[in-house]
């Protein structure tokens, strides 16, 4: 497939290093400006507010990279264009961007190797502490927060869009619980926090996505790993305000005798109406992962 025109593309970008995308063995970049990066735009002001702290016992910080850092070596692994049809993109798939925060870039022609074509996906797997995996396993309970930008351009669709998943490394089961964009009509669309693997894939909580755009957003989740485990979501707008927040007992979340990991990124079904498959980004910053 040939590498379609882009004049937004960024002229040139400092490596990081040799993380591989999945199958691909291609160098990933840190970006030189905050607005060097395709698809789209976004604003660079504000600052990065502390995360509220959930009412959970007293919890040990694991997990908190620096983008300025620690860049990509943030994550196990990244995954984009598994299929290596655009080799000239793979520098601006996953960057980090003006100095403390991640950017996900997806295009409507990116397709992955698996689902016969009809799926699309720029994720990140894992968290890297020290060098080493951070391991989430039965029965122990850990928050995730983290701060995530979703521009204009990023839709809720017909079928699956996922912005976080939970799923096992050794076999790839799962996903376990995740984060939706979803599509109800063609004027309401939703943030929603799904038990996925549970039988009908019933909501957490959710909130209408179009008032979180554009903004950064804080997200909370309290997991507790197990056959059937627990999941608490929260969401807080850039007021500081719970937009959701929701807790579901009995959630399948297994570690399946290996580990639960976190993915990141997007990772959506292209057979939705075309006019939610567009080119887009989706930011995060403040990650931290923390053992109770």
């Amino acid at each position: 497939m040939s590498q379609p025109s882009d004049p937004r593309r960024p002229a040139r970008r400092a490596v990081l290093g040799s993380l591989a995308a999945a199958a691909v063995g291609v160098p990933l970049a840190l970006s030189e400006q905050a607005s060097a990066a395709t698809p789209g735009t976004f604003p660079t002001s504000g600052t990065l507010a502390t995360p509220r702290t959930l009412a959970t016992p007293a919890a040990t910080p694991v997990w908190h990279p620096n983008p300025a850092t620690d860049g990509l070596k943030a994550f196990e692994g990244l995954e984009f264009d598994r299929g290596n049809l655009f080799p000239g993109r793979h520098g601006d798939y996953i960057i980090v961007e003006g100095g403390d925060h991640y950017r996900f870039n997806i295009w409507k022609d990116d397709r992955d190797t698996t689902g016969g074509g009809d799926r699309q996906r720029t994720e990140s797997r894992g968290m890297v502490a020290g060098g080493n995996p951070v391991k989430m396993t039965n029965g122990q309970t850990w928050n995730i927060t983290y701060q995530m930008f979703m521009p204009d351009t990023l839709h809720g669709t017909s079928r699956f869009t996922h912005i976080f998943q939970t799923k096992v490394p050794s076999t790839n089961a799962g996903p376990f619980v995740t984060l939706d964009l979803t599509r109800e009509s063609a004027t309401s669309e939703t943030l929603r926090a799904r038990a996925y693997a549970n039988s009908g894939s019933p909501t957490i909580a959710s909130a209408p996505l179009a008032p979180l755009r554009n903004q950064w957003i804080t997200i909370q989740w309290t997991l507790t790993i197990g056959q059937s485990g627990t999941a608490r979501f929260v969401c807080l707008d850039s007021t500081g305000k719970t937009v959701a927040d929701g807790t579901r007992h009995g959630v399948i979340l297994p570690d399946q005798g290996d580990y639960i990991r976190p993915k990141w990124g997007i990772y959506r079904s292209v057979e939705s109406a075309g006019s939610d498959i567009i080119d887009t980004h989706l930011l995060f910053r403040g990650y931290q992962a923390s053992r109770v």
